[in-house]
């Protein structure tokens, strides 16, 4: 067996989001400083780069979309070569990246929604909320319509994809003309008959997993009156909590306890102490019924005996991302992560030479953006520690992978062709009628086809 070297090192990343981005400008940085070189392909499923920055952050969130700007820096060095609408396990199979690069690194992320396993969770009107964040921000591979025909919705969870999911429906859609949301959205939400959006959590103010800035941009949304109780607040004390983030976030919450209802035409309630026990409903989504909790003491609640039960049309539930299996790579379905050790895949205890992961797909969905750079560092440095060990076997096949693909009739997108459709969304935005940073193009062959028009490809 020849064993991998610095000297020339070849790397597949499978997922271009911010985690296998991070990963591959955190490899590149590590083997240039021990003298050697890498080459490194990063593939993802989807014709555009950077996964959840584009797919999973809601479109009024410029702020946090300025991590592109850094992302975009990392992969215009060209250090990074980026391979798009090329499915691992379809189009190329984990064995065959094995086979053309040294080590390979998952980096696919978490897309699904975590189950809710409650009666009447599956009623028509009961949806994930991941579903509903792909089709706001324009997934190429779901469907163009969402149903916004009810008044009253519901969304489960205290996490920032509630939090984006409601107030996303309570938003009125001239206020996200601004944006780079897609067309067809923006047309949707337009059309919405919303009025009311309740979100319930089961534990209290004190133990909610927003943060600041998200809950302030709830209390910043024009002609949305915020509802809160009273009740809910018992323990909730501002100068009792840990954290000053807490602190802030419970002065926020403070304040909308003794803000003026203002009259808006939607309203975004919101209810802690709720835990969820059914969807009601035979045909369809009729309503929730809960059992009211009590905080223990330990940052766990227990319920009280207290029903509860609320008529709504529509359900969201928003409890946490699940990750999918990859094909070929081991795969913890109660976990929803690929099994690892510091990032070193195993399977059966036994580690999977030159198998490695980063990201949610490493660690489960929690966290920040900014977290997935301690996982990459961690990952990599075994990755290094690995190939000077000489426990990473080298490459047995030679050839541009691009060509194994056009020979295949794999119409892959490049870099360039990236930039091609970056600059064609941001030309229909210039263009609009309400000026826009950009308008998302959102069919995949739309994308496809203007991402191979202008790019370097055979």
């Amino acid at each position: 067996m020849t064993a991998s070297s610095l000297a020339s090192l070849r790397v597949a990343i499978v997922g271009a989001g911010p985690a296998g981005i991070y990963a591959g400008n955190i490899l590149t940085r590590a083997v240039t400083d021990a003298g050697g070189s890498v080459a490194i392909d990063l593939f993802d499923a989807l014709p555009a780069p950077y996964g959840l920055i584009r797919y999973g952050v809601a479109p009024d969130h410029p702020r946090i979309k300025g991590i592109v700007d850094s992302l975009h820096e990392m992969l215009d060095t060209g250090a990074t070569r980026f391979i798009g609408n090329v499915e691992v396990g379809r189009d190329l199979g984990i064995d065959e990246l094995h086979a053309r690069y040294d080590a390979v690194i998952l980096a696919t992320g978490a897309l699904r929604d975590a189950p809710l396993d409650i009666p009447g969770i599956d009623l028509p009107g009961s949806y994930g909320a991941a579903d509903f964040v792909a089709w706001y921000d324009g997934h190429p591979d779901v469907p163009r319509e969402w149903p916004l025909a009810e008044r009253k919705v519901a969304v489960i969870g205290n996490g920032n994809v509630a939090l984006d999911v409601a107030r996303v429906l309570a938003k009125h859609a001239v206020d996200l003309r601004s944006t780079e949301i897609a067309d067809n959205v923006l047309h949707g939400l337009e059309t919405s008959a919303v009025t009311d959006v309740h979100v319930f959590g089961r534990r209290g103010p004190a133990d909610i997993k927003f943060t600041p800035i998200e809950l302030r941009e709830l209390g910043e949304v024009p002609n949305v009156d915020i509802v809160v109780h009273d009740e809910d607040f018992a323990d909730a004390d501002p100068a009792q909590a840990p954290t000053n983030q807490l602190k802030v976030m419970l002065r926020v919450l403070d304040s909308w306890r003794t803000r003026a209802r203002t009259g808006a035409s939607r309203r975004l309630h919101l209810h802690f102490y709720h835990s969820p026990l059914a969807v009601l409903g035979t045909d369809r989504v009729e309503g929730l019924r809960f059992e009211r909790t009590a905080p223990v003491g330990d940052g766990t609640v227990r319920g009280t005996g207290e029903i509860r039960e609320i008529a709504v049309q529509q359900v969201y539930r928003a409890v946490g991302y699940f990750s999918s299996p990859v094909p070929g790579a081991p795969f913890d379905a109660v976990r929803g992560v690929v099994p690892n050790v510091e990032g070193r895949v195993v399977e059966s205890s036994t580690t999977v030479p030159g198998l490695y992961a980063t990201g949610w797909i490493k660690r489960g969905p929690v966290g920040l953006i900014g977290h997935t750079k301690s996982d990459a560092k961690e990952t990599v440095a075994h990755l290094v520690a690995d190939v000077e060990a000489g426990a990473l076997k080298a490459p047995t096949v030679d050839g541009d992978v691009l060509d194994a693909l056009a020979d295949r009739g794999v119409e892959f997108t490049t870099w360039e062709g990236w930039r091609a459709l970056d600059t064609h969304e941001r030309a229909l935005g210039a263009a609009h009628e309400h000026t826009r940073e950009r308008v998302k193009v959102v069919p995949r062959e739309e994308q496809v086809a203007i991402a191979r028009s202008r790019a370097l490809v055979p």
